[in-house]
């Protein structure tokens, strides 16, 4: 059964309109609150399908760092 918390929704940001926000990660799914607390917004787990992927609600971007998450996937 597939994760319900995983979006499958896997965004890319787009140069002068994205907010310039990286962070680099070492696995495939990462989890993002766009920082928590009052500022935030709702959990969501986004999965990396390739090298990044960018949060729908914050504009995050989740960078995989080379060599990193071949390991996390069935």
């Amino acid at each position: 059964m597939r994760d319900p918390n995983l979006t499958g929704y896997t965004p890319k940001a787009t140069p002068g309109v994205t907010p310039v926000d990286t962070q680099e990660v070492t696995s495939r799914v990462v989890t993002c609150d766009g920082g928590g607390g009052a500022l935030g917004h709702p959990g969501v787990s986004l999965r990396i399908e390739d090298k990044q992927v960018t949060c729908p609600y914050c504009s995050r971007t989740f960078i995989l760092q080379d060599g990193a998450g071949g390991g996390d996937h069935h």
